[in-house]
């Protein structure tokens, strides 16, 4: 079941596609959070969505949000995918324990192995404000997101 707005979002570590740890609770009190979780790196719709999202880059740092991006892929498949794109936020893999955060947001497939498309506006304290969950051939509009987070 995907998490509702006005829960709380579940923490979670991983790593970046640099090596890098990261957790949810380390943006408490200091910034929103944009969590968008895609199928793979290297497909069609999911680059579509990164690279829109690269573009944007600066709307969600006028926010003063952090965006993450969260896929089933390993932290060295994210790498070359970040570097051939140009994506410059982070890249988070949810590799293994497979899927594990993707299950805690209720956004995993079992049947696929892989997360569908759910994005989720998390806000200073930590809580859902706003998601959508898409299939997975279903691309989401960024300025939906982008206009959750200005209504925070």
């Amino acid at each position: 079941m995907t998490i509702e707005v006005g829960s709380q979002a579940p923490d979670f570590q991983l790593k970046d596609n640099h090596g890098r740890t990261v957790r949810l609770s380390e943006f408490r009190g200091e910034k929103n959070v944009v969590l968008v979780f895609y199928p793979f790196a290297f497909t069609g719709v999911c680059t579509g969505e990164l690279c829109a999202l690269r573009d944007e880059l600066p709307r969600f740092e006028d926010e003063g949000a952090q965006l993450l991006a969260v896929s089933n892929d390993s932290i060295h498949t994210l790498r070359v995918y970040a570097e051939q794109e140009g994506l410059e936020y982070p890249l988070l893999s949810d590799f293994w324990p497979h899927g594990e955060t993707s299950r805690a947001y209720g956004v995993f497939d079992e049947d696929k192995g892989c997360a569908v498309r759910g994005t989720f506006v998390i806000d200073k304290e930590g809580t859902v404000r706003w998601s959508v969950v898409n299939g997975l051939p279903d691309a989401r509009d960024l300025n939906d997101y982008v206009k959750a987070l200005e209504a925070l």
